[in-house]
């Protein structure tokens, strides 16, 4: 009976932490879903509601313009270091020739952040895995 008990103990201990922190990725689960309400409000009509985007993003249409990139580590986002991504989601895509508002006045730096985990909340561990060590050797090189 004492050995159920502290099998249950741990299997709640265990349970506990990785609810608070989505399997070892920088953000926690509250996070997650507060993005996610987050980007469907702000992002979804143009990404998709699972950051899927459209299906032809790679063609530009009869403006010249792409469409929206997926977000879900399906395209070239995850390429892009932490501080870029928060970049784009503040300034928007209209400065570099792309159609993407800028979301500087909208949402604060923390709803950026948690549109960024949701997001991030879709790429495969392997492409997460790829961005951190991306993201640890860019930190190192500007010596944070």
């Amino acid at each position: 009976m004492r050995m159920i008990r502290y099998t249950l103990l741990g299997a709640t201990i265990l349970l506990l932490l990785t609810d608070s922190i989505a399997a070892g990725r920088w953000y926690t689960d509250d996070q997650v879903k507060n993005g996610e309400k987050l980007f469907s409000e702000n992002c979804a009509s143009c990404h998709g509601q699972n950051a899927e985007a459209t299906q032809n993003w790679k063609q530009p249409g009869v403006d010249g313009k792409y469409p929206p990139p997926p977000l879900n580590g399906s395209a070239h986002a995850w390429h892009h270091p932490m501080n870029i991504l928060r970049r784009q989601i503040r300034i928007g895509g209209i400065p570099l020739g792309g159609s993407m508002p800028p979301f500087k006045d909208k949402l604060s730096a923390k709803e950026i952040d948690d549109v960024i985990t949701f997001f991030q909340s879709k790429w495969s561990d392997n492409i997460y895995q790829q961005w951190e060590e991306r993201e640890a050797m860019m930190s190192k090189a500007q010596g944070n």
